[in-house]
């Protein structure tokens, strides 16, 4: 049987979800009301079962996060909403505390959240035998370490990122946040600990990097690995941005709709996971959405271009050097054609970022916004510069049907003995066959013969889809004689076998099965025992007990212990540095112990843990 291949986007509202169908997805995931792992990005019941009605059209799958911790007070809240959701058609559930699988829910698919820390085989066994249906690898995995998970456990759909922004430490073992800030990562609420500034000083008290972005990274695109990565065993690709606005999700949504329908034409062991023919109004660039600069992260092992030290903020797409610069304009060496309202930067040679809005483009020259005009412009001569808001792009994907998400079918007008049927049957592609049965509709009516041809008429009347998603790709007229049938009544009957379609449709759409837990395992060998468990309840406790797991540390957010790991990284300061034994040799030594000193002159000794190739950010 073929592999089903699904693209995951994120939806901050019903606009981007809907958006997110139109443009390709193939599952969508939403945050529910409350309990999501990002607590700005909360939707309410309604808007999810419209989403759910929209997406179930095209057999688009809804997963909803529910993925925070959860305290005593929070447990029987937490049970109504999953049989709220559940009663809405929601496909899954995305979920991180493990109090859930002692609560009396309904037969809904459970997705193992990054948040639960997932990237051994032993790991995704455990979660198969608990039940999860889906797994969501750690973004710090190789294509290797991928591919081992998917051969040790083949039944798992394993579900990876392949877009957007980069957390520095593995999800779920960040604490930095609730620690500085009282804002918990578990709990959706993390202020970015790891986009602000920071100074590096060593053993001595030497400053060796002076206010820079040290733990902030460049943002994840593996668009040119798609294919790797299938072969690796992952089955579904996941674009991170819940908290971005409707053009990311159009824009980023499209291109990896485009490189994945490559891939699945040539390669017929691996099928789309949904339905329907896109058309786009636009041409789909990653370089045009908010960026960090760009990194493929560990898929292919440790490489030097993961980090943004520079800035946590969007640069864009690359456009060239400036080569001119006059009183109030500049000029730059490239092909590429700026616009009035387009938003621009470039690193200074000290290494600050500049932006500037520009007012005008004309002739070549970049006017810059009035309010920007007394910076020392005469500074960026000969320097990079970056376009980070294409105003033109932004306009095309501001506009109404940027694309066009249609299902084809095939119309049969046939007569009956009492009357005429109007049967519709969705096409599928070459590969699929056609094996759907249609969907009939009859109309028992008085048969008048015609005086004149009337397959040419009935054939337009039928066709008019409209605003529906159907599009008729075929249509034909089965009778003994022709006969007269009003315009007005064909379109009526239309709309009554369209209705009866989709109204199918959404009643046959097939939601996943909850895989039967085998029994509890023995699992004290494979999770913490710590803080790092993120237990914040009892029933999580009760349910660790349940696996052979003794003592229970509570979690950060309950009491922090006094020496703690804040962030586990694979980002590593000190191959940055090029004094990494393993890579560099000892050519450049360092005087350890080092420490991140925030702009509050606060203190985080970093440990480096070589032999899981980890680095560690601890509190002072």
């Amino acid at each position: 049987m073929p592999r089903r291949i699904e693209l995951l986007s994120p939806a901050r509202d019903l606009a981007c979800g809907i958006s997110a169908v139109d443009h390709g997805a193939d599952a969508v995931y939403i945050g529910a009301p409350r309990f999501g792992a990002r607590a700005a990005a909360g939707n309410s019941l309604n808007d999810i079962r419209h989403l759910v009605e929209y997406a179930h059209s095209f057999n688009v799958r809804i997963y909803v996060t529910v993925n925070t911790i959860l305290y005593d007070d929070e447990l029987s809240e937490a049970e109504r909403l999953v049989w709220d959701l559940y009663r809405l058609g929601v496909d899954a559930l995305i979920v991180q505390d493990t109090a859930l699988l002692r609560m009396h829910l309904p037969p809904i698919p459970l997705h193992a959240s990054t948040q639960m820390d997932n990237r051994t085989p032993e790991k995704v066994q455990l979660l198969k035998e608990l039940g999860f249906s889906q797994t969501v690898l750690a973004r710090e995995l190789s294509l290797q370490q991928m591919a081992d998970i998917h051969a040790a456990v083949p039944d798992m759909p394993l579900e990876a990122f392949v877009h957007g922004a980069l957390c520095v430490s593995y999800s779920g073992q960040c604490y930095a946040s609730q620690y500085c800030f009282g804002r918990s990562a578990n709990r959706g609420e993390c202020a970015q600990f790891c986009r602000l500034p920071f100074s590096l000083e060593d053993a001595n008290g030497n400053t060796l990097i002076r206010n820079r972005h040290l733990l902030s990274l460049r943002d994840m695109n593996r668009s040119d690995y798609l294919e790797e990565m299938l072969d690796a065993g992952i089955s579904s690709f996941k674009i991170e941005g819940r908290l971005k606005d409707v053009s990311y999700v159009k824009n980023i949504t499209a291109y990896y709709r485009q490189r994945l329908d490559a891939i699945l034409a040539r390669r017929p062991e691996y099928v789309r996971a949904s339905e329907g023919d896109i058309r786009l109004a636009f041409t789909p660039n990653p370089a045009k959405s908010f960026n960090r600069g760009f990194t493929d992260y560990f898929l292919h092992g440790r490489k030097d271009d993961i980090g943004s030290f520079d800035t946590p903020k969007s640069i864009g797409e690359q456009m060239g050097r400036v080569t001119f610069v006059g009183d109030n304009y500049l000029t730059v060496n490239t092909r590429s054609a700026f616009h009035n309202g387009d938003g621009a930067c470039a690193f200074k040679e000290d290494g600050t970022l500049v932006g500037f809005r520009i007012n005008r483009a004309e002739n070549g020259r970049l006017y810059p916004s009035p309010e920007t005009r007394d910076m020392d412009w005469k500074t960026l001569k000969g320097c990079m510069l970056y376009r980070n808001y294409d105003a033109e792009f932004e306009r095309s994907l501001s506009r109404p049907n940027t694309a066009l998400r249609r299902i084809p079918v095939s119309i049969t007008f046939r007569e009956i003995p009492f009357g005429f049927a109007i049967g519709i049957r969705k096409v599928s592609p070459a590969s699929e066959g056609m094996n759907e049965n249609p969907t009939v509709v009859c109309f028992p009516m008085e048969k008048i013969p015609a005086e004149s041809e009337q397959e040419r008429n009935i054939c337009r009347q039928l066709s008019k889809l409209g605003n529906t998603i159907l599009e008729a790709s075929e249509v034909r007229v089965e009778w003994s004689a022709s006969f007269f049938i009003p315009s007005s009544t064909l379109s009526e009957m239309r709309r009554r076998a369209v209705d009866v379609f989709l109204r199918a449709r959404q009643m046959s759409h097939a939601p996943f099965i909850p895989m039967k837990k085998k029994g509890l395992p023995d699992a004290s060998s494979i999770l913490p025992s710590s803080y790092r468990a993120n237990i914040a309840n009892h029933e999580a406790q009760a349910f660790y007990h349940s696996l052979g797991i003794g003592q229970i540390e509570p979690a950060f957010e309950i009491k922090p212990p006094s020496k703690a790991v804040l962030m586990t990284c694979r980002h590593c300061l000190r191959y940055s540095l090029g004094a990494c034994p393993r890579h560099h040799g000892q050519r450049a030594a360092l005087r350890e112990p080092l420490v991140l000193v925030s702009a509050d002159g606060r203190r985080f000794p970093l440990h480096f843990d070589c032999k899981r190739c980890v680095m560690e950010v601890k509190n002072g």
